[in-house]
């Protein structure tokens, strides 16, 4: 993997203290850095080089963040590259503006110097694990033909180290800890395994890609995610997005793990009658990894303690799994969770 004297961090503001701030508040990882002070100098040096990490500014001459970054999104060698906006504007539709022409995180000025340092840290190593599992595919590709079933298996295990490696990313960057992800595909698993027409590689799949389901939240500017108390309704319209994230950062691979976790990741906040989100799927239209997820997820956050509740009851936590049943929850699979409760429960305890 990169040290951080590899790695090339191109920083785009119309002001060149706050380029001078963002040099000197990232230096200590011995990062290279290439500036431009308008959108037009940005694209030239873009279109030429190869960046690791891309930090944005939104308002400026000629052309703004907005458009440069969609501009990115078009070119092959840089379409890749994370895109952090580093910008003033704090209202809710800029913010949602900046994810969805390609942005994968946000700040705000004026930031925490640690604040900088962690997130840019974070989507480098991510970019680079990235790169690393793309590289490692295509090399084991070219030989396929040759050695099918031991590099069928490399690849398995390249898919899993990286699994891995996002969970780690996203543990440190959520409320979320490692025992209540390895709950959620030890429940997945054992749910998956009373489907009859789910396969062995299936069961497999779900519980080895459910530990993704919300990598999106690592889109999810901090201050949302590590909030105490209640969202406010354009607070948890950003939150929401982290589903969107999720599948837009795993979508475009065809290995069998990471196309299981764009699924997950995709759909798990789907509900039964039509009312979640991100594309408010209904019944069987939602895919049966995302309603085996979103099961597991929920009974495992209710029975136990967040930073924004308590836990609660197993009693009350299955009645309220019995109430939506056919609303938020798959009938099939809530049946399951209740006949089989004792089994569920070993899992919850752990």
């Amino acid at each position: 993997m990169k040290s951080g004297k590899d790695v090339h961090i191109l920083i785009v503001d119309d002001v060149s203290e706050n380029i001078q701030v963002a040099m000197n508040i990232l230096k200590e990882e011995s990062y290279m850095f290439s500036f431009a002070s308008d959108g037009e100098e940005a694209l030239e040096l873009i279109k030429s080089n190869a960046f690791d990490l891309i930090l944005l500014d939104i308002m400026m001459p000629k052309i703004n963040g907005y458009d440069v970054c969609l501009e990115i999104k078009q070119l092959d060698h840089v379409k890749d590259t994370p895109v952090i906006f580093l910008t003033a504007k704090a209202d809710v539709d800029a913010i949602s503006k900046g994810f969805q022409v390609g942005g994968v995180d946000y700040i705000v000025k004026p930031f925490h110097a640690n604040e900088l340092l962690v997130r840019v840290k974070t989507h480098v190593e991510l970019a680079v694990s990235k790169q690393i599992l793309k590289d490692r595919t295509n090399e084991v590709e070219v030989k396929a033909n040759l050695q099918a079933k031991r590099l069928t298996q490399e690849i398995e295990d390249n898919q899993c180290e990286m699994i891995y490696i996002l969970m780690e990313v996203m543990e440190s960057t959520s409320d979320e800890t490692g025992q209540h992800i390895k709950r959620v595909a030890d429940t997945s698993k054992l749910l998956a395994r009373y489907v009859d027409y789910l396969s062995e590689e299936e069961i497999n799949s779900i519980f080895l890609a459910s530990p993704m389901h919300d990598i999106g939240k690592i889109a999810i500017p901090e201050e949302i995610l590590h909030k105490p108390g209640k969202l406010t309704e354009a607070e948890m319209t950003i939150m929401k997005t982290h589903a969107e994230k999720g599948y837009e950062l795993l979508k475009n691979s065809k290995r069998r793990l990471t196309t299981a976790a764009a699924i997950i990741a995709h759909q798990h906040h789907e509900k039964w009658d039509g009312s979640g989100y991100p594309r408010g799927l209904k019944g069987d239209e939602i895919h049966i990894f995302g309603r085996i997820v979103a099961l597991a997820d929920v009974f495992d956050a209710l029975t136990h303690k967040r930073q924004y509740k308590s836990a609660w009851t197993v009693d009350d936590a299955v009645e309220y799994i019995k109430q939506n049943s056919g609303k938020h929850f798959d009938p099939f699979l809530v049946d399951i969770l209740v006949d089989h409760l004792p089994e569920f429960l070993k899992i919850m305890n752990q």
